[in-house]
C-alpha cells in the first residue's frame, strides 16, 4: 500500500496564510455547489402531464411496491431468526 503523500507548505507570513485560506474557501464552495447541483438532479420531480402517464407511473410503483412485499415475506420466512421470529409453538396439552 503506499504511503499518504501530505502537500506540506511552509507559510512565511499571515498575507499567504489568508491567500491560503481564501484559495480554499472558494474551492469548497464550487464543490458545494456542484454537490448541491448534483443532489437537485438527483431527486427532480417528474411532470405528469397526461392522464396515460399518471397511470402508467401508478402501475408501475404498485408493481414495485408488491415486489418489495413478496420479497420481504420470502426473507422474513427464511431468516425468521434474524427478525426475532422464533420457531413454531408447541401447542400444550
Amino acid at each position: 500500500m503506499d504511503p499518504v503523500i501530505k502537500n506540506i507548505k511552509d507559510y512565511g507570513s499571515l498575507d499567504e496564510i489568508q491567500q491560503r485560506k481564501d484559495e480554499v474557501l472558494k474551492e469548497l464552495r464550487q464543490d458545494s455547489a456542484q454537490a448541491s447541483t448534483l443532489w437537485n438532479q438527483i431527486f427532480v420531480k417528474r411532470d405528469e402531464t397526461t392522464k396515460a402517464d399518471y397511470i402508467a407511473s401508478l402501475v408501475s410503483n404498485s408493481i414495485v411496491a408488491f415486489d418489495t412485499f413478496i420479497l420481504i415475506r420470502k426473507l422474513m420466512k427464511s431468516y425468521h431468526f434474524l427478525f426475532g421470529g422464533s420457531k413454531k409453538k408447541k401447542k400444550k396439552k
